[in-house]
């Protein structure tokens, strides 16, 4: 193993910070910060931050085929043009639910946006239970539905054969997996593959990296761990000097540096005097293993 190195490459506070993803094009690293309602691309060579603030909470982003970002806005996909900072709802979920928004989504290889909903939090992690759905953008802007009972739709990935789908509902405290069919982007046979060990806390943000293995960040665990989806086996820890990782994703050069979020939300004075980078975002390197590219939408 080559020697890990963890460094926060940006003070930006976030309040919730969420969704990295990496854009190859602009060497950029885009992520969002929920409650504050600002998309964010940070630009790795100049070390510079834009914000695009939106009207509602924004819990993830993703690149677009055509150019241009979509983002979960509130309970709207809406399609994010950064040059004159709009955003314009594509399609809207959770109507009868208005205590509901979205929360972590990501495109799968055939360009489809998923994301799922939650109840808006009281405090973190605190919310009413079972509100939350999965959802899917089709490239044609029509959604699709595939189950409720959620109570915090999180982490989500494909199999490199694509054809499994990876998915984390925070409070089962489980890595769920289901057989996926890229071509109509169903998905069935749904079981869990890893339980979280109770120092690990909560399962929230996930990716896959080119070995099938998947990283997953854990809330209120201050890490990110590396599971074998195949085995349920936890692989390797990495601990970080915050409390409230939320997410991470590959990027960088090759894809083999890990970018991960978190949050200060909840946090009390004495522990963000604790963790002055409580908010912040975290490069990686060392890891030994590397990522693949993000998938854009394709509507």
């Amino acid at each position: 193993m080559s020697s890990i190195k963890i460094e926060c490459v940006l003070r930006e506070n976030c309040r919730c910070g969420e969704s990295p993803v990496w854009e190859e094009a602009s060497n950029s690293l885009l992520f969002v910060d929920i409650p504050a309602k600002k998309v964010c691309r940070w630009d790795s060579l100049s070390k510079r931050v834009q914000q695009v603030t939106v009207e509602a909470p924004v819990s993830s982003v993703a690149l677009r085929q055509g150019g241009g970002y979509v983002a979960t806005i509130g309970t709207k996909f809406c399609a994010l043009n950064w040059e004159d900072r709009s955003a314009v709802a594509l399609a809207t979920v959770d109507k009868d639910k208005k205590n509901n928004r979205f929360n972590d989504g990501k495109v799968d290889p055939a360009g489809r946006y998923f994301a799922g909903t939650m109840a808006e939090e009281t405090a973190p992690a605190v919310l009413e239970r079972h509100q939350g759905s999965l959802y899917s953008l089709f490239p044609d802007h029509h959604v699709e539905k595939y189950f409720d009972q959620v109570d915090i739709s999180n982490g989500l990935d494909w199999s490199l054969d694509h054809k499994i789908f990876y998915y984390i509902d925070s409070l089962s405290y489980s890595v769920d997996a289901f057989d996926y069919d890229l071509q109509t982007g169903k998905i069935s046979n749904r079981r869990s593959v890893y339980k979280l060990e109770k120092e690990e806390q909560i399962p929230d943000g996930m990716c896959i990296d080119t070995e099938g293995k998947l990283w997953v960040a854990c809330y209120n665990g201050g890490r990110v761990i590396r599971l074998d989806p195949e085995t349920g086996k936890r692989l390797q820890t990495v601990k970080l000097p915050v409390v409230k990782t939320t997410s991470c994703c590959f990027g960088g050069k090759d894809y083999s540096e890990m970018y991960v979020t978190c949050a200060r939300d909840g946090t009390d004075p004495e522990g963000l005097l604790q963790q002055p980078e409580a908010g912040g975002i975290f490069k990686i390197t060392g890891l030994g293993v590397k990522g693949i590219p993000p998938y854009p939408y394709a509507g």
